[in-house]
């Protein structure tokens, strides 16, 4: 006696991790504020320092940051989430936020794929400018989308790959990096991400950092690249961008219509989903764009070119015999005078009353 036996395999799927509310990453008052030893006479609140000195006098005299954001531990749910307000917490990403899941921003890394409100905000909803500062820091400007930070003050221990390889140990943490560029031995590292919030994020999180050597890194905006390849890239990725941004706006219906026009004027032929379907036959790829049918060259060459006649054009006497073609399908007749028998008007002189007519009239 044999009996079937069936077996089902359930398969569990990993459930999704929600987030926990934030922790406070400080307790009010264990931050120690330090004021800037004075090294002028006056103080420039627009590039925070003293006035006089060389321009790296504000990083000598830098100490460094207290405290440091861990996003495993710190990211969480605030009210920002129920609000509905998309900018992350500036303090959040220095790590000293005292509020947790009070505060009113978000404490999680900017999502890239929602754009935010405002394109003259940073993803920390601080105003740009027209301009950058001449030391590069600050907010940065809404002129140049800029993924690009430039990391100085770097103390290099080993190789280049070495040190490579410290620097996106560290910055990968903020988002995903597009590439590095490590300048041995002149402690500096250019660190490109894929989106500008995860720069603007990473800015602020690594200022007065260290790596592994304990030194105080100066993160700031880097400069234009002036490789033509790099010039290149980004600007094809600027049009890639703004034609996402236009399709993403604009009625699909249009998108199919236009579509749809462009394959009859190339004779193509569209599929279901309005994609292009290959013809198999036309092995010439400039075939298929010349598939309107001329006339032939006998033919062509048979009707004589519409000379001008009198006043009026050879085109205007064209529109006049193609009305008069549709006029007589219609059933109606169109006299159309030859502009040769059209004869001037006798000019008058006087006051030009015999033109009235008559007693006969």
């Amino acid at each position: 006696m044999s009996t079937d036996e069936t077996s089902t395999v359930v398969v569990k799927t990993k459930p999704v991790k929600k987030l926990k509310p934030a922790r406070k990453q400080v307790k009010a008052g264990d931050v120690e504020r330090k004021e800037t030893p004075q090294t002028g006479k006056e103080y420039n609140i627009w590039y925070n320092k003293w006035a006089g000195g060389d321009r790296e006098d504000n990083y000598s005299n830098k100490v460094k940051s207290q405290t440091r954001c861990n996003i495993k531990k710190d990211s969480g749910l605030t009210r920002a989430n129920t609000t509905g307000i998309r900018y992350c917490c500036l303090f959040y990403a220095r790590g000293c936020c005292p509020y947790g899941w009070e505060c009113d921003y978000l404490h999680t890394l900017p999502d890239p794929d929602n754009a935010l409100p405002d394109s003259s905000k940073d993803c920390f909803a601080r105003d740009k400018f027209s301009d950058y500062r001449d030391d590069m820091g600050g907010v940065g400007s809404f002129n140049r989308q800029n993924r690009t930070l430039y990391v100085g003050r770097i103390k290099e221990t080993g190789p280049g790959p070495e040190t490579e390889e410290i620097v996106i140990r560290h910055f990968k943490e903020w988002g995903e990096i597009e590439r590095i560029r490590v300048l041995q031995y002149r402690s500096v590292a250019f660190v490109t991400y894929v989106s500008e919030f995860g720069a603007q994020f990473a800015k602020e999180a690594m200022a007065c950092q260290s790596l592994d050597n304990d030194e105080i890194l100066n993160v700031r905006w880097a400069t234009e690249d002036p490789n033509p390849v790099q010039k290149v890239a980004e600007k094809r990725r600027l049009e890639e961008i703004g034609q996402e941004a236009i399709k993403a706006r604009m009625d699909p219906r249009i998108v199919d219509a236009m579509r749809a026009v462009r394959a009859l004027e190339d004779g193509d032929m569209l599929d279901d989903e309005g994609e292009v379907v290959e013809d198999p036959e036309s092995s010439d790829p400039e075939a298929k764009r010349r598939r309107i049918e001329l006339p032939p060259p006998q033919e062509a060459a048979s009707e004589p070119s519409p000379q001008p006649l009198g006043l009026l054009s050879a085109d205007t006497m064209e529109g006049l015999k193609y009305f008069a073609e549709i006029r007589k399908r219609n059933g109606v007749s169109l006299s159309v005078v030859h502009p040769k028998t059209i004869l001037p008007k006798p000019l008058t002189s006087g006051l030009g009353v015999a033109d009235y007519g008559s007693d006969e009239d």
